[in-house]
């Protein structure tokens, strides 16, 4: 599906990929990018050993059934999520979506509810706090860098950090 975003970018929509957020990655993008990735992870950490448990809340069955799973597809579901989501979620429907609206409240808010319950479905309802929280953190953080490097890296930190260390 990203590939089918890339190149409908380029060839039928006739622009730049830098349109969607890919520009040039500098070293500031990369520091952004882990610092934000670790003070989204902390705060994650806070919402599943804190709040879920609070509400009664768990995701151990889906956590065992992907930790279950060898390391190499781990590996490959961190690089999806990391590059796909931003791509999608970030990149072309913020950016399409405020030149649709003329409001980047209005895309940000679309783009993160989307991300958040396009979550459900795997994870179950405990996860829309942590989908929620990332999403909004993931949304604003493009929303002030327009640099979808920056929150690639920043993703990658977080599921990595949970799926490939977990």
């Amino acid at each position: 599906m990203i590939a089918g975003i890339l190149l409908y970018v380029l060839f039928a929509e006739i622009r730049p990929l830098s349109s969607i957020g890919f520009r040039t990655m500098r070293v500031w993008d990369v520091v952004w990018g882990v610092l934000a990735g670790v003070l989204i992870l902390a705060a994650l950490a806070g919402i599943y050993l804190g709040v879920l448990p609070a509400l009664h809340l768990t995701e151990d069955q889906q956590v065992n059934s992907l930790l279950a799973t060898p390391l190499w597809w781990r590996f490959i579901s961190v690089i999806r999520a990391a590059v796909g989501e931003e791509v999608l979620f970030r990149g072309y429907a913020i950016e399409r979506t405020q030149e649709l609206t003329g409001s980047k409240t209005i895309a940000g808010t679309l783009s993160c509810v989307v991300f958040t319950l396009a979550h459900l479905g795997t994870w179950g309802w405990g996860h829309l706090l942590i989908a929620g929280f990332g999403g909004i953190v993931f949304t604003l953080l493009y929303l002030w860098r327009r640099n979808i490097w920056v929150n690639i890296i920043a993703h990658f930190i977080v599921d990595g950090a949970a799926v490939l260390l977990g």
